[in-house]
């Protein structure tokens, strides 16, 4: 015959042919009516109210407790589920929670016992962190973990408490003047740093512009020395050209000057040799006539 279990139920089948006892989480297993046995546990969370009553802290004040907590039997677990069947098997999911709130009541005394009321009161985190490591290292014997635990209420019948929370509130008044008074002490001193690093900062930015204004008029002042130096020479360049150039001109004017009194010299010279050969051809001239009628006359006379 085949038995089925939900997820949150186990079932032990034990008997003929099944040794060890073979442990099924959620699932179907067949079973041998009359042979064979099967047993179920539950695998629902348990939620447990966890409540010690005047139980005295380290320094004898008597205070009371209480404590929300979250179990579970681990059916993924093989060797938890077989801790909690061994444990478990047989019982009723309300005697399981019996005995996993006995236990973690038992560890939540013991650290009540070894802490003051102060340290409970003002680090309840702590507190819930201590019970919930203790109590896990015990209950996982059992096959059971601890799913979480957390502190709901501390209170006596004493009014430690409320005292407490007066001197509490008294000194976080207290605190609460004392760091205001800190913060606006505080709050001059940066506003002071805060212009003391503004009126540094604008000195430095004066400083830094000034040196960039005199390294711009230094480097303006080389660039226009080196500019009108620059210019001189051309200007020079120039002149000297021009008066090169009038000197090569004048020399060339010169030049033709020359040139043209040369030619005049010439020109007077052909001149006066042209003026020399008429003047010989008009002395020679008479001569020959002179001569011609001399020898006419001689011819004459013969």
């Amino acid at each position: 015959m085949f038995y089925t279990c939900g997820p949150n139920e186990a079932m032990v089948v034990s008997g003929l042919c099944r040794s060890p006892p073979v442990m099924i989480s959620g699932g179907r297993v067949f079973v041998l009516p009359c042979v064979q046995k099967i047993q179920r546990i539950s695998l629902n969370t348990l939620t447990l109210n966890v409540k010690s009553d005047k139980v005295y802290t380290r320094h004898g004040v008597p205070i009371s407790v209480t404590g929300i907590a979250q179990m579970k039997i681990q059916g993924q677990n093989k060797q938890m589920l077989a801790a909690a069947c061994q444990m478990f098997m047989g019982k009723s999911e309300g005697e399981i929670a019996q005995i996993a709130l006995e236990t973690l009541e038992g560890h939540q005394r013991a650290i009540i016992a070894h802490l003051t009321v102060e340290e409970i009161y003002r680090d309840r985190k702590k507190f819930s962190e201590e019970v919930f490591k203790v109590a896990s290292s015990d209950l996982v014997n059992m096959g059971i973990s601890v799913v979480s635990y957390t502190l709901k209420d501390v209170h006596d019948d004493q009014d430690y408490l409320h005292s407490l929370g007066k001197s509490r509130t008294a000194q976080v008044q207290k605190d609460a003047r004392i760091g205001e008074a800190q913060f606006k002490r505080d709050a001059v001193i940066r506003e002071a740093h805060a212009m003391q690093e503004k009126i540094s900062a604008q000195y430095v930015n004066e400083i830094q512009m000034a040196k960039a204004q005199r390294d711009y008029e230094l480097k303006k002042a080389s660039y226009d020395i080196e500019v009108n130096t620059k210019k001189a020479e051309s200007e020079m360049a120039y002149q000297l050209q021009v008066a090169k150039t009038k000197q090569r001109i004048e020399e060339e004017k010169m030049q033709v000057k020359v040139v043209e009194r040369s030619q005049q010299i010439m020109l007077q010279e052909q001149e006066i040799t042209r003026r020399e050969k008429e003047l010989e051809a008009k002395v020679k001239k008479p001569r020959r006539s002179s001569n011609t009628h001399m020898r006419c006359g001689r011819l004459t006379i013969t």
